[in-house]
């Protein structure tokens, strides 16, 4: 299955809140969409969505439950019973969080991480947010690690907001011989690329593909702030 990742997108399908698409349906005709695209596999959120995005596609995927950690800040996979619930509706692989915060349960990334894979077989997915939690996820045995919380986390939520952490990827892959992924803000192709020729095994890429409510918001704003600067032409 990872040979199949090797320099290939994984696209991330997901919506939340009011977001019009916020439905299993649209969900899986999402991946649907994806997998006709040519993605190489599916990362996608919750038990109802995953299980309609699992009915349409035959493409791997990585399965994540989101929660909050208690300052309100997201949580991927927050327990146990979530990766079993993930495991029991056939997730191929599953994404936590490997993050050196303590989680509601009480363990921190490392912990949790550590015990999930001393209790289940499935191949796991170490979400980190920087070098230090990547190498630790690494000495835990994680199956892939990827840059998925790099600048969503307290102490690296000041990093570029527009760009992937290309430093991160290089030197992740650099040091370690366990896949990295790239994910995280990546916007154009060229980051695809760039990401690869970074070191990264394979691109995930979700809201510049599967987020419409985000994509026009990022143009409306473009083009107001052209209007503010003055720099518009007179007819």
């Amino acid at each position: 299955m990872f040979n199949k990742f090797q320099k290939g997108l994984i696209v991330s399908c997901q919506a939340e809140g009011d977001d019009p698409f916020n439905s299993p349906e649209y969900i899986a005709a999402f991946a649907l969409a994806a997998e006709m695209g040519g993605a190489v596999g599916i990362r996608s959120e919750g038990i109802e969505k995953i299980k309609a995005v699992k009915s349409r596609i035959n493409l791997p995927i990585i399965g994540i439950i989101k929660g909050q950690y208690h300052d309100g800040w997201t949580l991927i996979t927050p327990d146990f019973k979530d990766v079993e619930n993930l495991i029991n509706i056939g997730c191929d692989i599953i994404a936590i969080d490997a993050t050196e915060r303590e989680r509601p349960n009480g363990l921190n990334g490392f912990e949790f991480l550590e015990e999930v894979k001393r209790r289940y077989s499935v191949p796991i997915m170490a979400d980190i947010s920087t070098f230090k939690e990547g190498i630790r996820a690494a000495e835990l045995q994680a199956d892939l690690i990827a840059t998925t919380l790099a600048g969503y986390t307290p102490y690296t939520s000041i990093k570029d907001s527009l760009n992937p952490d290309f430093d991160l990827i290089y030197e992740l892959s650099s040091s370690i011989e366990i896949p990295i992924i790239a994910e995280g803000r990546i916007w154009t192709p060229s980051d695809a690329i760039k990401a690869i020729e970074s070191g990264a095994y394979a691109v995930v890429v979700g809201t510049a593909i599967t987020r419409p409510r985000i994509i026009t918001l990022m143009f409306v704003e473009a083009l107001k702030s052209i209007v503010k600067s003055g720099s518009m032409i007179d007819d």
